[in-house]
């Protein structure tokens, strides 16, 4: 049995007989004798091994034609076809068409987190790379630390952060170093003096040292309450309630002195504290008001006492005045008659006429 078979330009043609690889055909017109397979195959794609690739190799005349490229199980390999991404090789053994097609491959290592091999990061993004990627985000006002399998490897700046996607753990851990406040609420204390009481606390504060927010200490936020607190407490029981009442501008000063340390040993900076509400119980804000009103009643009564007081001091410099000078006294006298002439309407006398009119028209003129 003869075959004629036409291998056109760009096209191989492989001859098989019993599976066995007998002959690779190129271009041009050959003669094929005996009942023999043959398979023509296009150069400008991969090469799809009809049988094992590792015995079709060993043809020295198909193995010159052929690019082949091994992919090891914690490994893949991206092939670019003119450029342009194509596809990712996982574990196992490729062969590709040489001199019709450009074809470049980037092999990367997955044993490890880092991507260190020059790979877009556009690409990284790519579906067909998903799977093998895993992405962790860095916003613009946070800081971020990488701890590999629970241990700290380094710290990340702003930005996207791209890993191998393996059996590692990684964990990303972020803190906003943006300024922030606690609120410490509710707190139930006792002044040096037995009073009872609520005060509501505010303190704002900023992360400045990421290494000891996460790394030397744990929830620094939680630590931060309990030093707030505890300062809190101590000075408040140092002061009586009326002192309390006093100094309550003056508090945040005198505990954040108190916690200095604590605060530094966190990493933290603050800015600012106060105290927001000072609350009393019930029965203590009944107390409060009646100190309060007598307070002010003693202070009403006072001012009552001093303006009685004035007052007869000068009605006394007045009559001192009058007695010493006999014309002042007739012009306190015309004084009077006048204020009466304008409270009264009219006083008639039987035979005088209007008297009053005719005083204070005289004392007007």
């Amino acid at each position: 049995m003869i075959k004629r078979i036409k291998i056109e330009t760009y096209q191989v043609g492989l001859v098989f007989e019993n599976r066995k690889l007998e002959k690779v055909l190129e271009e041009g017109l050959h003669w094929i004798f005996g009942n023999k397979n043959i398979m023509i195959y296009d150069l400008n794609g991969s090469f799809q091994a009809p049988f094992e690739l590792d015995i079709l190799l060993q043809n020295e005349v198909l193995a010159s034609l052929l690019e082949v490229v091994e992919v090891a199980d914690n490994e893949i390999v991206l092939q670019f076809v003119k450029g342009n991404f194509k596809e990712v090789l996982t574990a196992g053994k490729y062969a590709f068409w040489k001199g019709v097609v450009k074809n470049e491959f980037i092999k990367a290592d997955l044993s490890k987190i880092e991507i260190t091999e020059n790979i877009p990061i556009n690409l990284l993004e790519n579906v067909k790379m998903r799977y093998f990627t895993r992405k962790f985000i860095v916003a613009s006002n946070d800081k971020a630390l990488l701890y590999v399998n629970g241990t700290f490897v380094k710290e990340l700046k702003s930005g996207t952060h791209y890993f191998w996607n393996n059996a590692i753990t990684i964990e990303v851990k972020t803190v906003d170093v943006r300024q922030q406040q606690l609120e410490i609420s509710g707190q139930e204390l006792l002044t040096k003096d037995k009073a009872g009481l609520r005060i509501n606390f505010f303190v704002r504060y900023q992360v400045v040292d990421i290494m000891k927010a996460l790394i030397e200490n744990k929830d620094f936020e939680k630590q931060l309450y309990v030093a707030m607190q505890l300062a809190l407490r101590a000075f408040v029981g140092g002061l009586t309630l009326d002192e309390l009442l006093v100094k309550k501008d003056a508090i945040a000063d005198a505990i954040l002195e108190e916690a200095k340390t604590k605060i530094e040993d966190l990493g933290l900076k603050i800015s600012d504290a106060g105290i927001r509400d000072v609350i009393l119980p019930g029965d203590m804000k009944e107390i409060m008001n009646q100190v309060l009103v007598a307070e002010k009643k003693a202070q009403a009564n006072s001012i009552m006492r001093r303006e009685e007081t004035a007052a007869t001091r000068s009605l006394l410099n007045t009559a001192k005045l009058m007695e010493e000078n006999e014309m002042l006294w007739k012009l306190k006298e015309m004084e009077y008659v006048e204020k009466i002439a304008d409270k009264i309407g009219e006083i008639t006398i039987s035979g005088g006429g209007n008297v009053i009119g005719q005083l204070k028209e005289i004392f007007v003129k």
